[in-house]
C-alpha cells in the first residue's frame, strides 16, 4: 500500500518526443522573435541580422549538446539546477534555481499583460485585467489537470506558431522572388535590400548589441532538460528532441529573417509594428494585422504556458534537494506539484500587480531579472557539463557508456561556456539592458548568502557528499 501511495505521488513520465520538441519551441518562439527581428534588421542591417541569428543558433546548438549529455545521463526534473548543485556547488545551484524560477514567474506575468493589451485591438473598451484573469485561469487549469494536458496544449499552441511561420516563408519567399506581386512594387526586390546600405551599416558594435536580443530569442530551448524527468524513454526522446529543436528552430529563425530583410528596407524595420505584419500587408493579405495579432497572442500564451511548467518544476526540484519548503515537493495523484504551481501563480500575480503600483521601480527590476535568468541557466548548463565529464572519468566511468555524448570534449563545451559568458557580459554595453546585470547580480549574491547562512545547515544529507553510481543499464543516477 505504501509503495503504491508513493508511486502515485511522483512526477509521471507521460511526455513523448513530439511534446518535448514543441515545449522547447513554445519557450523560444515568442514576441522576441515576432517583434524583435525588426529591431535586429534595423540595427545590424540585413546581412548582419542573418549573421546574428546564425551565431545565436550556433551558441544554442553547442549549449543543447551539453544539456543532451547531462539529461540523458540523469533525466531529472529541475535539470541544470540539479547538475549545477551536484557538479559545481550547492550554493551556486541554489542561486541558479531561484533566479531561473523567479525569471519565469515574472515572464508569465509579462506574457499575460501583453496578451491583455493585444486583446484590446478587438475589444478596445475591455479592461486588460479581465483578459489577464481569463488567460491565467485557463492556463492554471491546464497545468493543474495533468502533465499530459499541459503537453498537449503546448503542442497545439506551438503548432499554430510553426504553421504561421511556414505560411509566411512561402508567401514572403514568393514575393521576394517575384512569384507573386507586392503592393506598390514594380519589380521583385530580390537581393537589392542586402546591398543598399553595405555589409555592416552601423558597424560591428551594433552587431554585438543585437546579439543580446538574438540570443535571448533562442532561450527557452533548455526546457527540454526541465521536462526530461517526465518524458517517456528519455535516452531516446531527449536526443531526438534536441536535434529537431536545434535545426528546425534555426531554420525558422534564419529563413524568416532572410525573407524579412529582403522585403523590408532596414530603415523601415523597427519595433513599433511587427515586420511580419508589414510584409503580409505589402503582399496584400486581407486582415494581415488581425491574423498576425492572433499568432502573436498564441505565441504569448504558449510562452506563458511553458513558463508556468518550467517554474513549477524548478520549485519542485529545489524542494526535493532541501533548498525549498518540503511542501513544494508534494505531488498529487495526477503527477502535478500543486503547491509549487500555486506559489508560482501567486508570484506572477504580484509581479502583474507591480506593473500598476510600482512600474518604474519593482516592475522594472523584475523585468530585468526575467531576462537574465535563462542566460544564467545556459552558463550553468555548459559549466556543469564540463564538471560532470571530468568527475565521471575520474571516478572510473567510460565515455563509451554514455548514451548521448557531446562531441569534441572539452573544446566545444568550453566554446559554448565562453560564448554564453560573452553574451551576458555584453549587457554592460547596452544602457537599456545594464540594469539586468545589477538586479540579477544582487539577487544571485543574496541567494548565495542565504544558502550558506541558512539552507546549508538544514540539508540532510549534504548533496556534495553524494556519489555518482553507474547502474546496470549504464544510466547515471544519484
Amino acid at each position: 500500500m505504501g509503495a503504491l501511495e508513493n508511486q502515485s505521488h511522483e512526477l509521471k513520465r507521460s511526455m513523448k518526443a513530439r511534446h518535448l520538441f514543441m515545449i522547447s519551441l513554445g519557450g523560444c518562439i515568442g514576441t522576441g522573435f515576432f517583434l524583435g527581428s525588426g529591431y535586429t534588421i534595423q540595427q545590424a542591417g540585413p546581412t548582419g541580422a542573418i549573421l546574428s541569428y546564425l551565431v545565436g543558433g550556433l551558441i544554442m546548438y553547442l549549449t543543447m549538446l551539453c544539456l543532451g549529455e547531462l539529461s540523458v545521463a540523469m533525466p531529472v526534473s529541475g535539470s541544470f539546477q540539479v547538475y549545477t548543485t551536484k557538479f559545481i556547488s550547492p550554493a551556486i545551484g541554489f542561486s541558479v534555481g531561484w533566479l531561473y524560477w523567479l525569471g519565469w514567474a515574472v515572464t508569465v506575468a509579462l506574457e499575460f499583460l501583453a496578451a491583455g493589451q493585444l486583446m484590446q485591438r478587438w475589444f478596445p473598451t475591455s479592461p486588460i485585467w479581465m483578459w489577464c484573469l481569463i488567460f491565467a485561469s485557463s492556463l492554471f487549469l491546464l497545468n493543474a489537470l495533468s502533465t499530459r494536458a499541459f503537453a498537449e496544449s503546448e503542442f497545439l499552441f506551438s503548432s499554430i506558431k510553426v504553421l504561421a511561420i511556414l505560411i509566411f516563408i512561402v508567401l514572403g519567399g514568393s514575393a521576394m522572388f517575384g512569384l507573386i506581386d507586392m503592393n506598390n512594387e514594380q519589380n521583385a526586390p530580390l537581393f537589392s535590400n542586402y546591398f543598399a546600405e553595405g555589409l555592416f551599416p552601423n558597424g560591428v558594435t551594433a552587431l554585438l548589441i543585437t546579439m543580446i536580443t538574438v540570443n535571448f530569442s533562442f532561450q527557452g530551448t533548455e526546457l527540454i532538460g526541465i521536462a526530461a524527468g517526465e518524458s517517456e524513454n528519455p535516452e531516446k526522446t531527449i536526443p531526438k528532441s534536441i536535434k529537431q529543436t536545434v535545426w528546425r528552430t534555426l531554420f525558422f529563425f534564419v529563413l524568416s529573417v532572410f525573407i524579412l530583410a529582403g522585403l523590408i528596407p532596414m530603415n523601415q524595420a523597427g519595433v513599433v509594428e511587427s515586420p511580419f505584419v508589414v510584409v503580409l500587408e505589402n503582399i496584400g493579405i486581407p486582415y494581415a494585422a488581425d491574423l498576425m495579432n492572433f499568432v502573436i497572442l498564441t505565441a504569448l500564451l504558449s510562452v506563458a504556458n511553458s513558463g508556468i511548467y518550467a517554474a513549477t518544476r524548478m520549485l519542485y526540484s529545489l524542494s526535493q534537494q532541501g533548498m525549498a519548503s518540503p511542501k513544494l515537493g508534494k505531488v498529487n495523484k495526477r503527477g502535478v506539484p500543486m503547491n509549487a504551481l500555486l506559489i508560482t501563480f501567486a508570484i506572477a500575480g504580484l509581479s502583474l500587480l507591480s506593473s500598476v503600483i510600482a512600474a518604474e521601480t519593482v516592475f522594472l527590476w523584475l523585468i530585468s531579472l526575467a531576462g537574465l535568468g535563462a542566460q544564467i541557466g545556459w552558463i550553468a548548463i555548459t559549466a556543469s557539463h564540463l564538471a560532470f565529464r571530468r568527475r565521471f572519468i575520474r571516478e572510473g566511468g567510460k565515455v563509451e557508456d554514455l548514451k548521448f555524448k557531446a562531441p569534441l570534449y572539452p573544446f566545444l563545451p568550453m566554446v559554448a561556456l565562453l560564448a554564453n559568458c560573452i553574451v551576458m557580459g555584453s549587457l554592460a554595453f547596452d544602457p537599456t539592458q545594464r540594469i539586468a546585470l545589477y538586479c540579477g547580480g544582487a539577487f544571485f549574491i543574496g541567494c548565495y548568502g542565504v544558502y550558506h547562512f541558512k539552507v546549508k545547515k538544514k540539508q540532510q544529507p549534504d548533496i556534495e557528499e553524494q556519489e555518482i553510481q553507474l547502474v546496470s543499464d549504464k544510466k547515471m543516477v544519484f
